[in-house]
């Protein structure tokens, strides 16, 4: 039976590597356990172990070669013994520099080898036996079934007597209870995962280009902008009397104020009263934006995506309320264009409505700013002075430090602040 040799994961992050060097050749046999090949990955050298036994019968990728993907088929390896009961095919498992990679014990029936008149010798021990002149027929092999492995051929080399080989057994089968390693999906081959997923009940849905694009920039942001925090507690009881107020008017017009929509329009002024943080990083330039456009983030079917308010900071509440509404509606409906949702130069990110208290956001790129917003809920709280019962929400900000100092994503939580609890500054 064919079995391709696939490069291995070896680390978490292990997209490439390269091979760089063979231990083994065409012609050459493998058990599992033997060492084939040495790899390097993006934070090590490592040695890359054979899982099952047979007959090396390919090289497909040279050594030296460099960034080889995982999963390119490097060898090819012709299986030996009953194809009825295959070797177990153990998961590879993510390792620190110092360690080296770790399989999972899976049950297996394991049986003696059975060498007749030829000669079971590991490929290590093969080479070694050859660079200090060893006859390989004389040695009696300490590895599993006989089979004569570097110690043996070594110890022959030293003069040392060679210690005495297991007797050989009927097969047994191995304990049942795996051995405890950590494993990780993305540290996993093809087979270990699929092996892995056949014991939980699951189904496999490929992945949107949607959802694509959000896992690509997400990890961009948070791999390459640092994140700094700063949460502020905001009253919401002057805001929520005034949109009370609003929406009687505005009722005249078919326009229902949201929380959310005030929300936007006190980004927006902030980011005018507080320039440092209306801003892009863009390598060695600092890009300064001169309005105020808020990208608002509005789940739909399948993933999230961020229609942009422009001009938030000069528009009217009603205008603002009608836009959102207007780009949310078509946003769930997939109709949105391109430059109604790419571009902004903050973001908001209101999860209050869920009942959530307080959360972070992650930046989305190229901009720098971007607010979480909390539940509103009736809190103990301090006014003039005095202990009582207000309406308070938690809103955390996140800043790309590259591009933002901590002390301006200070000022411009402040003034967000200032602008919810005194929100005639909203309608002035």
């Amino acid at each position: 039976m064919a079995i391709a040799i696939k490069m291995p994961a070896l680390s978490p992050t292990l997209e490439h590597g390269k091979l760089a060097k063979w231990l083994v050749k065409a012609g050459d046999s493998v058990v599992a356990g033997d060492i084939m090949a040495e790899i390097e990955t993006d934070k090590a050298t490592m040695e890359f172990e054979a899982v099952d036994e047979g007959v090396i019968t390919s090289i497909t990728i040279t050594e030296g070669t460099e960034n080889v993907p995982v999963g390119t088929i490097i060898a090819m390896l012709e299986g030996e013994g009953d194809e009825s009961a295959p070797a177990a095919k153990p998961a590879e498992a993510p390792t620190s520099p110092a360690a080296a990679p770790v399989a999972m014990i899976e049950p297996v029936i394991t049986a003696p080898i059975k060498t007749g008149d030829r000669v079971i010798v590991s490929p290590l021990a093969k080479r070694l036996a050859a660079e200090l002149n060893v006859d390989l027929t004389k040695l009696k092999g300490t590895g599993p079934g006989g089979r004569i492995v570097k110690a043996d051929v070594e110890g022959a080399a030293s003069g040392a007597a060679p210690a005495a080989a297991p007797a050989l057994q009927e097969p047994v089968v191995a304990a049942l209870t795996p051995v405890a390693v950590p494993v990780t999906v993305a540290a996993m081959s093809d087979e270990a995962r699929a092996q892995l997923d056949d014991r939980i009940p699951h189904s496999v849905e490929k992945l949107s280009g949607m959802r694509k694009t959000i896992a690509r920039r997400l990890t961009q942001s948070m791999q390459q902008a640092p994140h700094i925090y700063l949460s502020v507690d905001v009253q919401l009881d002057a805001l929520l009397k005034l949109r009370g107020e609003l929406n009687e008017v505005l009722a005249k017009q078919s326009v229902k104020l949201s929380v959310n929509d005030m929300l936007i329009k006190a980004l927006g002024k902030a980011l005018i009263e507080v320039p440092a943080c209306n801003v892009s990083f863009a390598g060695n330039e600092l890009i300064r934006y001169e309005r105020a456009d808020i990208s608002v983030a509005v789940s739909i079917p399948g993933g999230l995506i961020t229609p942009i308010v422009q001009d938030a900071n000069g528009r009217s509440l009603s205008a603002i309320a009608q836009s959102m509404a207007d780009l949310a509606a078509r946003a769930k409906e997939g109709k949105l264009l391109s430059t109604e949702y790419q571009g902004g130069t903050a973001s908001l990110s209101n999860m209050g409505m869920m009942g959530i208290k307080h959360f972070t956001a992650v930046i989305n790129p190229p901009q720098a700013t971007i607010l979480a917003i909390g539940a509103g809920e009736q809190r103990p709280y301090v006014m003039d002075g005095a202990l009582g019962i207000a309406t308070v929400m938690t809103v955390t900000g996140s800043f790309d430090h590259r591009a933002i100092d901590g002390a301006d994503g200070a000022r411009l939580m402040a003034a967000f602040r200032e602008l919810v609890e005194k929100p005639l500054g909203l309608v002035a």
